[in-house]
């Protein structure tokens, strides 16, 4: 039996709330650093999915909208990492053409290496394949690897080394491959580009400039020409697909920025009424 979606919240509530929705490994496990910059400015809620191997991402909204609603969180930014953006683009698809008013109001969008669909979908289908058929005592040291990587990527506070010591024991456990696997065949069906074209809430693009993974000169051309509701993008050198990781001082002041500053135009337009 699959574990159930987590939250947890952290800061005060009567700061701007940002929700973060991670991406394919899906928990809270790698932005530890990210947590500490911003946590005195922003009230902060982080999700963990399910290890899930039949979840659609309707699922994912509609479990991210319960909890939501049972902690009382009426408003905020949402904060889509890589897979995360697609959890992000259901769960607004799903608000918005609701016929009955909003139980969740979307302040904006801030995407961090996420996409509307993924601009190489080979790479995802080789990636899934090459995941998929890696054994498991391989993709044993190939975690441990990735776990050194991070030690000398991330900072090395206390609370972010028990976080990637976390990040490796959570890879071990029962069913965690094959929810990360199912997630891969969620990103090839899905294809919010058509809801994107028609959304004026604000967007905003945060990459890493060594990313491979979802490379952003692709997708940010393709926001900027479609998506009416693009504002700003920020790529930060020397950060990798895991933005808020591997460079959180820079990627907490962007994010933070970016809040204040679209904060600031709302009550321009309200003064102004």
């Amino acid at each position: 039996m699959p574990e159930e979606i987590k939250i947890r919240i952290h800061g005060d509530p009567a700061n701007p709330t940002l929700i973060y929705l991670p991406g394919l490994h899906g928990d809270w496990t790698l932005i530890a650093d990210f947590r500490a910059a911003v946590e005195r400015d922003i009230r902060l809620v982080e999700f963990t999915y399910p290890r899930s191997t039949t979840w659609s991402l309707a699922d994912y909204s509609n479990a991210v909208k319960e909890k939501l609603a049972e902690h009382h969180i009426g408003a905020g930014w949402l904060l889509g990492e890589s897979f995360g953006s697609q959890v992000v683009w259901a769960f607004l698809q799903l608000q918005l053409s609701s016929s009955s008013d909003q139980e969740f109001q979307p302040a904006g969008v801030i995407l961090t290496g996420g996409f509307a669909r993924h601009p190489l979908m080979a790479e995802v289908t080789i990636a899934e394949w090459t995941h998929r058929m890696v054994p498991a005592r391989v993709m044993s040291s190939c975690l441990a690897g990735y776990a050194r990587y991070a030690r000398l990527r991330h900072h090395s506070s206390c609370e972010t080394r028990a976080s990637i010591c976390e990040f490796g024991q959570r890879r071990a456990e029962p069913n965690d491959r094959e929810s990360i696997l199912h997630r891969y065949s969620l990103i090839r069906t899905a294809d919010f580009r058509p809801f994107i074209q028609t959304l004026r809430l604000p967007v905003y693009c945060l990459s890493g400039w060594l990313d491979p993974i979802v490379p952003w000169p692709l997708t940010l051309r393709w926001f900027r020409r479609n998506c009416p509701g693009f504002r700003d993008a920020k790529i930060i050198g020397w950060a990798d697909h895991n933005a808020l990781g591997t460079r959180p001082d820079s990627a907490a002041r962007t994010v933070l920025g970016w809040i204040r500053q679209a904060s600031s135009i709302d009550g321009r337009r309200v003064a102004k009424s």
